[in-house]
């Protein structure tokens, strides 16, 4: 681990404003990094997100904006750049799912899955590298999934996409490694979050019941792997997975 300050560290969570985009920005927060916050459309979870961590002694910038779209990311990017003069730590976390069978699925459940968890990863990391590159640092940490991993019936646009935001992340640090430049994924399994809580119990215990931990995981424990990649020096081009065991399964 490096002994880096991280006080005057800036950091972007894409999709911060719940979720395990919020536990993330808070985890950063905690190490008394600046933290922006960017949401897409839910100002009241964000507004929230943004007092929590004030309360933990961090400044905050929150910033709405689709990062789907390319020259909105980039414009995120610029936000950031204009309010402190820097950007250190890049948690590409937004996404959506859009699930379905393949035979039944539509074109556009196709293509926002495709931009909302792989295009936006693309734009925001680009736009991103050119300052790090100048400071000589930076953190990139991807939000992955084990779908992206196994594959799962009804998700295949999800899949493809987070299998895309993998091999991405292990281009980009390769390309980065010269210039102290880390990138790295977090692939989360069967997490307890906003999405989880509109399953069926039956369907919830039903998929808790192929962990070998014996139970879903909390987006505070998804945070923490991420704050071990921010943290890591030696460490790129890795997928962390988070998962309770069930890929090893």
């Amino acid at each position: 681990m490096m002994t880096t300050s991280w006080r005057e560290k800036v950091a972007i969570v894409t999709g911060g404003s719940r979720g395990i985009g919020r536990h993330i920005a808070l985890k950063l927060a905690e190490s008394g990094m600046k933290v922006a916050v960017n949401y897409r459309g839910n100002q009241e979870r964000a507004q929230e997100t943004e007092q929590l961590i004030r309360e933990r002694g961090a400044e905050c910038l929150l910033i709405p904006s689709d990062v789907s779209d390319i020259p909105k990311a980039q414009s995120l990017i610029d936000a950031v750049l204009e309010h402190w003069g820097r950007i250190d730590v890049l948690v590409n976390n937004a996404g959506i799912a859009r699930d379905t069978l393949l035979l039944r699925m539509k074109d556009e459940d196709w293509t926002d899955v495709i931009q909302t968890d792989l295009t936006s990863v693309f734009a925001c990391t680009r736009a991103a590298i050119k300052p790090m590159m100048k400071q000589r640092f930076g953190r990139i940490v991807n939000i992955a999934s084990i779908a992206g991993m196994l594959g799962n019936a009804g998700q295949a646009n999800y899949a493809a996409a987070k299998a895309g935001v993998i091999g991405f992340t292990r281009s980009v640090a390769r390309e980065m490694a010269s210039r102290n430049i880390t990138a790295n994924v977090v692939a989360p399994g069967l997490i307890d979050t906003d999405l989880t809580q509109h399953m069926s119990q039956d369907a919830f215990q039903a998929l808790v019941k192929q962990v070998p931990l014996g139970r879903a995981g909390r987006p505070e424990e998804v945070a923490d792997a991420v704050w071990y990649l921010v943290q890591a020096d030696y460490v790129t081009g890795q997928t962390l997975v988070i998962d309770g065991g069930l890929v090893m399964d």
